[in-house]
């Protein structure tokens, strides 16, 4: 951004907006900080007691001898496979197991907990008939 449109646009919306908002525009007690979560706890004397528990921790695999890299080229073509939706994943998953549960004589319909059917839906994210559900 240019000298000349940083004073104009300074002008315009006032110059209090154009200034960097830092700890010493805050009030006192304004502690601006970089966005870290604290690794420990203030005292009611104002001492930070250290907890291990809070200090985190990386678990960074061994990659030794790991061919591929992390960088994917946007040169790179787009996928051929289908998006997947609920009914290819029906079908691909849990189709064969009914199909041959049916061919045995072992099918139930009583006992679709087997094949992954959930009938109550309380405390799921997304529930399968909400209450608004027009029938």
């Amino acid at each position: 951004m240019g000298v000349l449109s940083a004073i104009t646009r300074g002008i315009v919306r006032g110059a209090d907006r154009m200034a960097e908002f830092t700890s010493k525009r805050g009030s006192r007690t304004h502690y601006k900080g970089r966005g870290a979560q604290p690794t420990g706890r203030l005292t009611s004397s104002r001492k930070f007691i250290q907890v291990r528990e809070m200090i985190p921790q990386f678990v960074v695999p061994n990659l030794e001898g790991f061919k591929l890299k992390p960088y994917v080229s946007y040169r790179t073509p787009a996928g051929t496979e289908p998006p997947v939706t609920p009914e290819s994943l029906f079908t691909e998953a849990v189709a064969p197991k009914i199909k041959k549960d049916f061919e045995e004589g072992t099918f139930n319909k009583e006992q679709l907990e087997k094949y992954g059917f959930e009938p109550r839906q309380e405390g799921k994210l997304f529930k399968l008939y909400p209450k608004n559900f027009v029938r």
